[in-house]
């Protein structure tokens, strides 16, 4: 229960910052503050009133948690600050704001937040939180500076890691030293005064393998560390999903606050499965690995020959089981190149666009022959990882007991090479030993596939594995350890249920689901076409050509339009099959960036020029062309996962396995989800109004479709427009 207090304090303001603004108050925006404060006040139950109830299905410590989907126009980012900040400082706890994309992160940090504060009688402070590799490392660029013969001789050793500067490079790195030490720049990649490349930062950033810590010569002015200082001492602390799962895997607390004292929000919280399940998963390459062992093999004999470093003590006495070590480790590297290669030439070329050919191994259960050979793989990369790693060790003790300056700086130098080795032997013994293990019965399987990629000048083959479901990884670090959580987002349910979410997430059982409705009027605000195209969006031929004829008649000049697709390939084929007028007023994804290209779509609308944009799933979410930028909004057809994902693929296998049907329970839900989305580019706001057409009649057709359609808004419907009928099959 909340205390008078807390509810006091919300009420109040909430009621100021209406006032303040001259805002009249939203239903939605009010009930979803509501249920997230009830929600969040049973954390002080855990200690004061019924701990047994706040345990989930496996007797685990479980903190309250509120999923909330909110429609377009509630006003989500007021509502989830003020139903969670206070009752968070009440508690002593913090609150870590988790946005999925960069613009929203910069938007709550720029704008929300500091707008709340300025209009409300709420007294917190808060601070944006980065990554280690957007901060400028000290003794990185200090070496970079001294620019000696003897530096230079070893920047070989770094390769990609750091590179010795040309006189552009240098005049760079030399202009940031001046604005660190005058205080005009933190450090940050961010809040440079200029775009910076990654072959300009790269060489002036480490990461956490790299880092020495607090034994640095730099630490006390570090950047990374100072703004996690500030990270610590914040009430409220604005992240990206990514920094948040990266901080989970090492423990949690170490990059943001501790889980038990923190009060989670994630904004955009359909992406976190996803997320989770790419920030757990695992890749490595043969030839990529068989360059990286003749690297290290190559460092470590220089290593060994340097003559101002003091201690090799573990170097010396591991060098001969690390160079049998490597030499093994080459020969099953070698051996396994056949037969990831016989694999891959018997599997199916069924590929999409640009994608690779690949193979997705059947409920990601891997052949004896490889299985085998991973296993080998495993012990040795599991060997090299650890020596790598106490010989880093090793010298970052050298660093602080040095005899000798020469030796300490030599060993500081030292370290990020050898941290950097030990970092990715790791990354490639967990694929290794995800591909020789054997997925407990019972579980969700992971998912392991190859792929035949293009490295540059060769070719090589990937070896891949991820999780299927999100669910034990953010069971096992996030729900059952954090002191509450807050998921939001427009959509989050698929056919009007949560079902999915809770399954891709693992959320417990005892999590509050709410959907609060948008204000919009969308009967009146839009309509939802489809017309008749007679023929089946899996006949892409067919499909395609109905497109391109139907196009020119859908589409009107005076309307700002973004039509969207789930293939490249057929985005570009219905581009090249337009009538040339009309491809002179697209902007097509695939030549420009993303935010360029919205840039340029807005100036031509804002001259008075037609202007359409032609995108893929990205365009599908995230973009926000209110009023006059987006009238109409055109969908090649619904949305289907890809068939050949190997992740969905073998999630799918397994639903099938247990008796369940994957096309009904993952493959609809999914792409009404989807479809939600990418229709909701339309209406941005209240005075928003314009047209949807979707270009395939399954929709209306197929026993599916009638679940679909009904997940959608309750736009106006246009089924078969009598105006579209004539010719389409010419």
């Amino acid at each position: 229960m909340l205390p008078d207090e807390v509810k006091n304090a919300i009420q109040r303001a909430y009621r100021q910052l209406l006032e303040s603004k001259g805002l009249t108050p939203r239903y939605g925006q009010r009930l979803m503050i509501a249920e997230i404060a009830r929600s969040l006040g049973e954390i002080g139950a855990v200690k004061d009133e019924a701990p047994d109830e706040l345990e989930d299905e496996r007797g685990d410590h479980c903190g309250p948690i509120c999923v909330i989907e909110a429609g377009t126009g509630t006003g989500k980012t007021l509502a989830y600050v003020l139903g969670t900040l206070p009752v968070a400082m009440h508690l002593k706890k913090k609150v870590v704001l988790a946005t999925a994309t960069v613009a929203l992160q910069e938007q709550v940090t720029l704008k929300d937040l500091p707008d709340i504060k300025r209009h409300s009688d709420l007294e917190f402070t808060f601070t944006l939180a980065k990554g280690r590799g957007r901060y400028l490392c000290l003794s990185r660029l200090d070496l970079l500076l001294q620019g000696n013969a003897s530096l230079n001789a070893m920047a070989d050793l770094y390769g990609e890691v750091i590179t010795p500067p040309n006189a552009q490079s240098l005049a760079l790195y030399e202009r940031m030293f001046r604005k660190i030490n005058a205080g005009e720049w933190q450090g940050d990649r961010d809040d440079w005064e200029e775009l910076l490349s990654d072959q300009e930062w790269t060489p002036v950033t480490v990461d956490n393998g790299q880092c020495i810590g607090q034994k640095c010569s730099n630490f006390s002015n570090c950047c990374f560390y100072q703004a996690r200082d500030e990270v610590q001492r914040a009430d409220c602390v604005v992240a990206n999903h990514d920094l948040v799962l990266a901080d989970l895997a090492l423990g949690g607390g170490v990059i943001l606050p501790a889980p038990q004292d923190t009060i989670y929000i994630f904004d955009e919280a359909h992406h976190l499965p996803l997320k989770s399940n790419n920030h757990f998963a695992c890749f490595t390459r043969i030839k990529g690995s068989i360059a990286n062992l003749d690297q290290w093999r190559k460092t470590l004999v220089k290593l060994l020959a340097d003559p101002l470093l003091e201690e090799k003590r573990t170097l010396k006495r591991e060098l001969p089981a690390l160079e049998n070590a490597l030499t093994m480790a080459d020969l099953r590297l070698n051996e396994v190149w056949p037969v990831c290669e016989q694999i891959l030439q018997n599997a199916t070329p069924d590929r999409q666009g640009d994608q690779p050919l690949q193979h997705a191994f059947a409920m990601g259960v891997i052949p004896p022959t490889l299985q085998e050979l991973a296993t080998a793989l495993n012990g040795l990369f599991t060997q090299l990882a650890n020596v790598f790693q106490e010989v880093a060790t090793e010298l970052k003790s050298n660093i602080e007991a040095g005899q000798s300056l020469e030796s300490r700086q030599r060993a500081e130098y030292w370290f990020p090479v050898t941290g950097s080795m030990a970092a990715r032997a790791a990354a490639a013994q967990k694929l290794w030993q995800n591909f020789a293990m054997n997925d407990p019965a019972g579980t969700a399987p992971w998912a392991r596939w190859l792929a035949l990629q293009d490295s540059g000048n060769a070719l090589d083959i990937s070896l891949s594995c991820s999780p299927v479901l999100a669910a034990s990884t953010l069971q096992e670090k996030l729900w059952r350890v954090c002191a509450g959580a807050v998921l939001t987002s427009a959509t989050l349910s698929a056919l009007g249920k949560f079902e999915v979410l809770q399954m891709r997430a693992g959320l417990p059982e005892r999590t509050r689901y709410h959907r609060i409705a948008s204000p919009f009027d969308y009967g009146k605000a839009a309509s939802f076409i489809v017309p008749k195209l007679h023929c089946d969006p899996g006949n892409a031929q067919q499909h395609t050509d109905a497109i391109i004829r139907l196009l020119p008649r859908v589409l009107d000049r005076q309307e700002g339009a973004l039509m969207l697709f789930s293939s490249r390939r057929q985005m570009q084929d219905v581009l090249e099959g337009l009538p040339r007028e009309w491809r002179e007023i697209i902007l097509c994804q695939d030549d420009y960036q993303k935010a360029q290209l919205l840039k340029f779509h807005r100036q031509r609308i804002d001259r008075g020029d037609p202007s359409i944009i032609f995108g893929l799933a990205s365009f599908a979410e995230g973009v926000d062309l209110p009023g006059k930028y987006c009238e109409h909004v055109l969908i090649a057809k619904i949305p289907f996962a890809v068939p050949n994902d190997p992740i969905e693929a073998t999630l799918a296998q397994w639903i099938e396995q247990r008796g369940g049907n994957a096309f009904m329970s993952l493959s609809v839900p999914e792409a009404a989800f989807k479809l939600v989305q990418a229709a909701g580019r339309l209406l941005r706001n209240e005075t928003d109004t314009g047209r949807i057409t979707l270009f395939d009649e399954r929709i209306v057709s197929k026993f599916y479709g009638a679940a679909i359609f009904d997940s959608l808004p309750p736009y106006r419907r246009e089924i078969f427009p009598a105006e579209l009928l004539s010719d389409v099959r010419k």
